[in-house]
């Protein structure tokens, strides 16, 4: 029995109709999918739409064919900060494509896809899984640094996503600037380039003053850019270091998928900040 889901009805019977409305014609705004793993496993498991992280390789074809196919230009986290920060809009689509935690099904199954369209975009890896030998993480198979290597040639942007993908708001300050500079230091060795970018593991905190921490932490570690779990597509007023995504997989049919590119989703964010919040007093 297909799992009734509630964001999706609201989402293209409600908010579709409703952003279209309240959208200022002069607002601009660049969706960053968020990716996990581009595979079959799990795809019809109990997990919640809402939860999955997988999608499998003929849903991910389907997207990237539909961006291809309406005209999207796909360009990465630097150039689309670059774009949010002069603010001239203009009437090119723009998306940027991400993956986290840097799985090898991306070099097996999601790059040979976005090949075909000439696509791009930005794995995050969280190093101590990246190693010369296979490491698994979250039981998958890992990218090795020679894969990794092999698609930085072929314009593939490599990211941190820590080293250990722990929750860094439970750490203390010095293990987090070790999960920050360390991971940085691991990819530019191997890839003799510098790493500008940084994805936030977990669910973002809603901590004013953690996130002022966070953000003077990747500055000063030389991050140019960074991209969070908050959902939403990305405007000039976010955060550049801890950007908005919009999350992706194997139960976003085409509709869906549309109304998430063009910012109908963009209204769970609301309820996630207040979730986050309710659960943080709960807590206290």
């Amino acid at each position: 029995m297909k799992q009734l889901r509630i964001d999706r009805l609201l989402t293209l019977y409600l908010f579709y109709y409703a952003m279209a409305v309240m959208r200022r014609p002069s607002e601009w705004r660049i969706p960053i999918l968020m990716y996990h793993s581009i595979s079959e496993d799990n795809v019809s498991s109990r997990t919640h739409p809402y939860y999955q992280t997988n999608t499998s390789p003929a849903i991910f074809e389907a997207h990237m064919e539909y961006l291809y196919k309406n005209n999207y230009r796909i360009v990465g986290l630097k150039e689309a900060v670059k774009l949010l920060r002069n603010g001239e809009k203009d009437k090119v689509k723009y998306a940027v494509i991400t993956f986290d935690d840097g799985f090898r099904d991306f070099y097996t199954d999601a790059f040979p896809i976005m090949k075909q369209y000439g696509f791009s975009s930005t794995v995050f890896l969280p190093t101590a899984f990246i190693n010369k030998k296979r490491e698994k993480f979250k039981n998958r198979e890992c990218l090795s640094w020679d894969e990794v290597r092999e698609l930085n040639s072929k314009e593939i942007n490599f990211g941190s996503h820590t080293v250990n993908h722990l929750q860094l708001q439970f750490m203390g300050k010095k293990e987090i600037e070790h999960e920050l500079m360390y991971s940085k230091e691991a990819i530019e060795s191997n890839l003799r380039c510098p790493v500008e970018s940084f994805s936030y593991p977990f669910a973002y905190p809603e901590d004013s003053d953690f996130k002022k921490y966070l953000r003077d932490c990747l500055e000063k570690s030389g991050y140019k850019n960074g991209v969070s779990t908050r959902i939403g597509t990305t405007d000039s007023n976010d955060d550049y270091y801890s950007m908005k995504r919009i999350p992706v997989n194997s139960c976003d049919d085409i509709p869906l998928f549309k109304a998430k590119l063009e910012g109908s989703y963009d209204w769970l964010y609301s309820v996630q900040y207040l979730s986050k919040k309710f659960k943080r007093h709960k807590k206290t």
